[in-house]
């Protein structure tokens, strides 16, 4: 990642899916949220400053018609559980559109062209650091979707920014930037990030090589550490978090972070998968029955060849799995946002008493509650820093009331509080985790559950409703 010294490096990234912010004011003006930029000396996430950029209702299948065709190079590295990390320059690179790599992540089993030799359950590919300026160079108007002045940067947009792409499983290796700060703000999808304070660098095992401009490596793969050949990192104190659509993230100077997707950048009409999956059965199975002179063109040239049956029923049963856990995974974001709706709720509560204790300092009669408050949390409940831990935090803003309240920490080591912490907020959060866990245990039944044989989809197709459906298109196609 590279930038000018002492400058902000401006991301943005995407990953998968995400839900629209409602309409309110901004926790910060843009100079407040510089100066905490310009203080703060660990990670911290920012809520709710995004929620009207135009970058926010960006998805992969949008950009990829805003490129229109425009070659990107992806890096392809491998699914695996090695100790070691892959370095880019272990990793091979395809030049592809962005619709190719949409149409890869998807696992559509007559893949040709860039991502042909790259089994899409073993690999995994990143379009990485690619700077707006070049990439939409003839599409300047979408530099505008992104508003860096929000956080006090006048002038920077988009095209001081890059962009980052990667399917399910694409990482980076652990590294720090030699100069500069990280502001990454979460477009599509989910990002876990795993990072580690500056005077950790000893147990993180730098190194240079490979050589990049600007970065330096570890030697650890981070996820799946070799304890046995870098003891040391044992004493490293790892902070993650899984940054959502919408969240901003600020890493400060010399921080080491290792990045990984944890959705696909897919937002496909699953239904409409499962729809093409039976057409390609029946094509498949009517026109192989056929005679084989029959010189009528059936396939577009795109369509290599006729796929066997087996190859057919596995893709529909793939489709069938896909719908599936995409409807589970809906049930547990729904319950989810139920989660945030009662937080908001709760933090405009706070809110109401901090304006009351605003207009009662006129009188000098400040409530000893919103002291409390204020004194507890200066920045209020939109900047969650990231605190050090073992286990992941929940990307939610509930989890900040299961934490102890970590300090916010800013230079010379100046503390600003901690985080609130109540025990109703505890238990409101364990019910609606045990809720989170029954829906993910159902789901799991119901994949098991899901394979789809010859049988069952000719049962479907041969229901009275709809061979009546078929016979009246079929007359009316005659009748014409």
């Amino acid at each position: 990642m590279a930038a000018s010294p002492g400058a902000i490096t401006n991301a943005v990234s995407a990953s998968g899916g995400g839900e629209e912010e409602g309409k309110h004011v901004k926790p910060f003006t843009p100079e407040k949220a510089k100066e905490i930029i310009m203080c703060l000396q660990q990670p911290a996430v920012f809520y709710n400053m995004v929620f009207d950029w135009p970058a926010r209702h960006w998805t992969a299948k949008r950009l990829s018609e805003v490129l229109h065709g425009k070659q990107i190079r992806f890096r392809m590295g491998r699914k695996s559980t090695d100790t070691a990390p892959q370095f880019e320059t272990a990793c091979n690179y395809v030049e592809a559109t962005l619709e190719e790599f949409l149409s890869w992540n998807c696992d559509q089993s007559s893949i040709s062209g860039a991502f042909r030799d790259y089994d899409h359950s073993k690999f995994w590919a990143y379009a990485d650091y690619k700077y707006f300026v070049s990439l939409f160079e003839d599409k300047t108007d979408i530099f505008q979707d992104v508003i860096w002045s929000d956080f006090g940067f006048p002038g920077r947009n988009g095209r001081e920014s890059t962009l980052w792409i990667g399917s399910l499983g694409a990482h980076t290796p652990c590294h720090l930037d030699t100069y500069g700060c990280n502001l990454v703000f979460q477009v599509q999808g989910r990002k876990r990030w795993h990072l580690f304070p500056p005077e950790d660098t000893p147990f993180l095992y730098p190194t240079r090589i490979p050589y990049e401009e600007s970065s330096v490596f570890s030697k650890i793969n981070v996820v799946n550490p070799d304890l046995k050949r870098f003891p040391q990192f044992r004493k490293a104190r790892r902070h993650m978090v899984t940054l959502s659509p919408g969240q901003v993230l600020f890493v400060p100077r010399h921080w080491w972070h290792y990045v990984e997707s944890i959705d696909p950048v897919t937002e496909e009409d699953h239904q409409a998968r499962v729809e093409e999956a039976i057409t390609r059965m029946l094509v498949c199975a009517l026109k192989t029955a056929e005679n084989p002179h029959n010189t009528r063109a059936w396939l577009n040239p795109t369509e290599l060849e006729e796929t066997s049956h087996e190859a057919n029923c596995h893709y529909l049963n793939g489709a069938i799995s896909a719908f599936l856990n995409h409807h589970g995974t809906s049930e547990v974001v729904e319950t989810q946002a139920l989660r945030t709706n009662r937080e908001y709720m709760i933090r405009e509560e706070l809110n109401v008493h901090s304006h009351v204790g605003v207009e009662q300092a006129g009188s000098h009669t400040l409530s000893s509650e919103t002291v409390k408050q204020e004194a507890a949390s200066p920045f209020g409940l939109d900047l969650v820093p990231v605190t050090p831990g073992s286990q992941e935090p929940s990307s939610e803003r509930g989890s900040i009331f299961e934490n102890d309240g970590e300090d916010f920490v800013g230079k010379n080591g100046k503390s600003f509080g901690k985080l609130p912490n109540t025990k109703r907020q505890r238990m409101m959060s364990e019910s609606e985790n045990a809720v989170l866990e029954q829906i993910a245990s159902d789901r799991t039944v119901a994949l098991s559950q899901t394979f789809v044989s010859t049988d069952d989809l000719l049962d479907c197709l041969v229901n009275p409703q709809v061979t009546r459906i078929v016979a009246q298109l079929l007359i009316q196609g005659r009748s014409m």
